[in-house]
């Protein structure tokens, strides 16, 4: 009897080992991601080149020969290719005015120091009306032209619904990247809608009107 309880429990134990998938060295898991970086793009949306680095917003020439992007009773065009690597800092969505036909929400974005947690926590952000306000109680806590060199206000037109749902996700704080380009919308009955083309500019036509081809969250 004992000799055949041994049996047993040999047999269960190699059916055990036989089942259970080995682990790789170190104990890590093959299916985990190697970077919590999650890009989602237009697959019929061709991005400019990855200009900017880690942080920052640049622009680049549009190509001479390059379409219009095709939108509803509209069409955007192309008047620079665009990269911006940057904290968010509001976001709004909008639903109701003209520019939600096609921009349904609007980031604010920062870079260089205004992504600090230290600038941040002395500055009152707010966004309404398609504008992006800041206002502070003593001091600034960057020179004001630093401020609105190192921040904008973008209305963001999702390429593909991929994107728009990306868009969608995205909260304020997040690191996130844009690839797209800088466009001017012109409506069917006239009606136009023009980005910004530097970011130094400030007031009305000083935010950037972005196609958006690709959206990463850092």
């Amino acid at each position: 009897m004992v000799r055949w309880l041994l049996l047993f429990i040999a047999i269960a134990a190699a059916a055990w080992w036989l089942a259970t998938p080995a682990s790789p060295p170190g104990g890590a898991n093959p299916s985990s991601p190697t970077s919590t970086a999650v890009t989602h793009t237009a697959s019929d949306c061709r991005p400019p080149p990855r200009l900017a680095g880690a942080d920052g917003a640049v622009q680049s020439d549009a190509p001479g020969d390059m379409s219009p992007f095709a939108l509803a009773n509209a069409t955007a065009k192309p008047l620079a290719g665009f990269s911006v690597a940057a904290r968010v800092l509001s976001r709004k969505e909008y639903g109701s005015d003209r520019e939600a036909d096609f921009a349904p929400i609007d980031l604010a974005l920062g870079w260089g120091r205004m992504r600090e947690d230290a600038v941040l926590s002395q500055l009152d952000i707010s966004q309404g009306g398609r504008w992006y306000r800041y206002r502070w109680s003593a001091q600034p806590p960057l020179p004001p032209d630093e401020i609105a060199r190192s921040s904008a206000n973008m209305h963001m037109i999702p390429a593909s619904p991929s994107v728009a749902a990306a868009l969608a996700d995205v909260e304020e704080g997040d690191a996130v990247r844009i690839d797209g380009w800088l466009v001017q919308v012109n409506a069917s009955d006239g009606w136009r809608w023009r980005s910004s083309l530097t970011r130094e500019d400030t007031g009305g036509g000083a935010c950037e009107v972005v196609y958006v081809c690709a959206v990463t969250r850092r």
